[in-house]
C-alpha cells in the first residue's frame, strides 16, 4: 500500500513516487503508511536508528507521526533527543490464535468511503483532541486494493449517527510482515455517547476481523497513565509487551514530553484557555488551580481569569447575570422573548400561577451548574417540595412558566455567536439485565470519565422523580434497547450530553443571541435558549451564564476567540492554520 493520498505519493523512504508506488505485500524496507492523522513508521522495518529519525523529522505539520516496534528506543533517542521523544505508552498484544470472543452490539459496521463517516469520525476525533483524518482520506484508503487499513465504526441506535470509530491496520498487507502481525490505532468514542461499551465492542469487532484474516496478533498502544482503558484491555485478554513508541516532539505531543505543570491541575475549563494561551507564547500564573484561578500575562498587559470569567466583564455585567429576576426583566424590556416569572412568597400567588400553566420550572434566583433546579414540576405538592429544595441554594426561589423545547446552550464573545450546542438530559438505555440504578451509576461512571469528572448523575430525589414520572423504580430492570432520561435538566453537571448545532443556528437565534449580550453589556456569556428546532427562529432565554465552559464546545473555537479578545494582537496566521487543520 502507498503511503500518502493521490495526486503525489511517497514511496517507504521519503522519496517522491509515481501514483501507485509504494510498499505493498513484499515490500519491507523503511515502511510508514498514512493512517490519516500521521505516518505509522514500522521501527523492524528500518536499517537503523538514524533512517528512522529522519524519517520522523519528515513529519508534515498537524499531524502525529509515530515511530512503531522501537526496542532499542535509547539508541533512537540518541540520534536526535531534541526532535524526538520517548512516548509514555504500553504496548499491549493480544494473540487471536486463543481469541474467541465477540462484540456484544449489532451496531458495528465498516466505515464507508462515501457519504459523511468521515467527518462524523473527525467530529469524534476533535471532541477527543485527537488528530482529525486530512481530507478525502477515508476514500483513498478503503478503496485501496492491499486493504491494509481497516476501518469499523459503532453507530447510535436510534439516529444511526457514527458514535465511536476504530483503525485497524494489517501488517501483512502493508509490508508482507514475516510476523504476521495486526494492530489497532485510533480508537474514539464520542464524549456524548449513550450506548455503553462501545470502545470494548470495536476492539473485539477489530480482533475478529484480523483473525478471519489469519492474523497471529493484534497490538495497540495506550497511554501508560490510562488505567481504565488498560483495565479493559487486560480483561479482554491483552498482555504488555516490551515494545516502544518514539514521536516528534511537536506542539500536539507537548503534554507528552514537558513533564508535569501547575496547569495540569486545572480543570477542564480554564485548561482549555491556559493551552491556548501558552500555544500563543502568553505567560500563565496559576492562582488556585482547584478554583479554576490563573492570569494571563503578555508584555505589560495582566488579565486575571477564572475560567471563561475575565478582568474584562464588569462587576455590574456579572450581576446581571448571577440574578435570574434579574437577567429576565432586563431581556424582557429589551424585546427579547423570555417565559413568564414570578417570585414564589405567597402562596395564593404560587397556586394562581401554577394554574395559569399547570406545568412550571422552580428553581434558585441565583446559582449555577443546575443545583436546586427542577423542572417540569406538573402539581402544586411537587412545587412546594422543588421550592424547599432551591431554598437550600438561594433564599430568593422563582417559579417559572414550563416551555417545552431542545435545551440550547449559545456562545457569545465579543459581540459575536461563537458556538451553538443543544443539551440532551442525561439518558441511560436498558441491557434487560441491570437495574435502573446499576445503569445510572455505570452511564455516571462514562461521563465522568469523558468531562474529566465534571458529569455526574446524581443519584437523589430529582433522579427518582425523573424514573417515577415514566413508570418506573430504580429497581426495575430496563427493558433491552429502551431509553430512559433520568434528569430533566440538560446541565453537563448533571450527566447531560452537548451536541455541537453551530452550523444549523437559525440566523435570527444567533442576531437574538448577539443582542440580548449587548443588553447585558457582557464580553463573554452563554445563554441558554430552549427552541422547537434550532433550525427555526422561534425561541424563549431562560438563563444568561457569565462563566460559560467553552470546553463544552469543542471543535468550535471558542478558547481562540477568548484569548483574541484578552490579547487582540496575538491574533495571527496560527490561528487560521489551526482552524484550516480542522
Amino acid at each position: 500500500m502507498s503511503i500518502a493520498p493521490e495526486p503525489q505519493r511517497r514511496d517507504a523512504s521519503g522519496g517522491d513516487a509515481a501514483p501507485g508506488a509504494g510498499p505493498g505485500p513484499g515490500s519491507g524496507r523503511n515502511v510508514a503508511l498514512d493512517c490519516g492523522w500521521g505516518r505509522l513508521l514500522f521501527a523492524q522495518t528500518f536499517d537503523n536508528a538514524r533512517n528512522l529519525v529522519q524519517a520522523l523529522e519528515r513529519e508534515e505539520e498537524g499531524r502525529r507521526d509515530v515511530a512503531f516496534y522501537v526496542n532499542e528506543p535509547h539508541v533512537v533517542l540518541s540520534r536526535a533527543p531534541l526532535t524526538v521523544f520517548l512516548d509514555p505508552s504500553h504496548t499491549f498484544r493480544l494473540w487471536l490464535e486463543y481469541f474467541d470472543g465477540s462484540p456484544t452490539s449489532d451496531l458495528i459496521r465498516p466505515a464507508e468511503a462515501d457519504g459523511d463517516d468521515e467527518a462524523e469520525i473527525n467530529r469524534i476525533y476533535s471532541a477527543r483532541h485527537m488528530v482529525p483524518l486530512h481530507p478525502d482520506f477515508l476514500p483513498w484508503a478503503l478503496k485501496d486494493e492491499s486493504q491494509a487499513i481497516t476501518v469499523l465504526v459503532a453507530v447510535d441506535a436510534a439516529d444511526r449517527k457514527i458514535c465511536a470509530v476504530v483503525m485497524g491496520v494489517d501488517h501483512v498487507a502493508a509490508f508482507a510482515d514475516p510476523d504476521n502481525g495486526a494492530s489497532l490505532w485510533a480508537l474514539a468514542v464520542d464524549p456524548q455517547a449513550q450506548a455503553p461499551s462501545l470502545g470494548r465492542d470495536l476492539t473485539l469487532a477489530l480482533a475478529a476481523h484480523f483473525k478471519r484474516r489469519g492474523r497471529a496478533f493484534m497490538d495497540l498502544s495506550v497511554l501508560c497513565d490510562n488505567d481504565e482503558a488498560i483495565g479493559l484491555y487486560r480483561k479482554l485478554g491483552f498482555v504488555q509487551v516490551p515494545l516502544f513508541c518514539v514521536k516528534k516532539k511537536n506542539t500536539i505531543n507537548e503534554k507528552l514530553f514537558v513533564g508535569e505543570t501547575p496547569e495540569d491541575q486545572l480543570n477542564v475549563y480554564a485548561q482549555i484557555i491556559v493551552d491556548e494561551a501558552r500555544r500563543r507564547g502568553i505567560g500563565v500564573e496559576i492562582e488556585d488551580a482547584a478554583a479554576g484561578l490563573f492570569k494571563l500575562i503578555l508584555g505589560g498587559r495582566a488579565i486575571a481569569c477564572r475560567e471563561s470569567l475575565s478582568d474584562l466583564t464588569s462587576a455590574v455585567a456579572l450581576s446581571r447575570c448571577d440574578d435570574k429576576a434579574l437577567t429576565r426583566r432586563l431581556l424582557s424590556a429589551a424585546g427579547l422573548r423570555c417565559p413568564d416569572q414570578i417570585i414564589a412568597g405567597n402562596e395564593d400567588e404560587v397556586r394562581d400561577f401554577f394554574g395559569r400553566y399547570g406545568r412550571v420550572v422552580v428553581k434558585p434566583a441565583e446559582g449555577e451548574q443546575g443545583r436546586g433546579v427542577q423542572v417540569d414540576l406538573r402539581s402544586l405538592s411537587d412545587v412546594r417540595a422543588a421550592f424547599h429544595e432551591a431554598r437550600k441554594v438561594c433564599d430568593r426561589v422563582l417559579i417559572e412558566q414550563f416551555v417545552a423545547g431542545d435545551d440550547l446552550r449559545v456562545i457569545v464573545i465579543d459581540g459575536r455567536v461563537v458556538a451553538g450546542a443543544v443539551r440532551k438530559p442525561a439518558t441511560i438505555v436498558g441491557d434487560g439485565a441491570r437495574t435502573i440504578s446499576d445503569l445510572i451509576v455505570r452511564q455516571s461512571r462514562r461521563r465522568a470519565a469523558a468531562t474529566r469528572g465534571e458529569s455526574l448523575i446524581p443519584l437523589d430525589a430529582e433522579t427518582e422523580r425523573c424514573v417515577r414520572a415514566h413508570g418506573y423504580e430504580m429497581g426495575d430492570v430496563l427493558p433491552s434497547g429502551e431509553a430512559l432520561a433520568v434528569r430533566k435538566t440538560a446541565n453537563l453537571h448533571t450527566g447531560g450530553t452537548i451536541h455541537d448545532v453551530t452550523a444549523s443556528l437559525h440566523p435570527h437565534l444567533r442576531e437574538e443571541a448577539e443582542r440580548a449580550a449587548a443588553v447585558l453589556e457582557i464580553p463573554v456569556v452563554g445563554f441558554d435558549f430552549l427552541v422547537p428546532d434550532v433550525t427555526r427562529p422561534d425561541y424563549v432565554i431562560i438563563e444568561a451564564n457569565e462563566r460559560p465552559g467553552l470546553a463544552n464546545h469543542e471543535p468550535q473555537p471558542t478558547a481562540e476567540r477568548f484569548v483574541d479578545l484578552l490579547f487582540p494582537q496575538t491574533r495571527s496566521d496560527r490561528r487560521t492554520a489551526r482552524e484550516g487543520i480542522r
